[in-house]
């Protein structure tokens, strides 16, 4: 379960469909889709 910012809908979302992705400047990140508009959500993700 991963909680992001909908800049859209100006709210908390949970995120649908989550992937892990790796940023151009190598950082990692959850990329998924805000399920009441589907607008692109990103959060980033602890270096461990």
């Amino acid at each position: 379960m991963a909680i992001g910012f909908c800049v859209k809908c100006r709210k908390k979302v949970e995120i649908k469909t989550p992937q892990e992705v790796t940023l151009k400047n190598g950082r990692k990140a959850l990329k998924g889709s805000c399920p009441s508009c589907g607008t692109p959500v990103y959060v980033f993700v602890k270096a461990k």
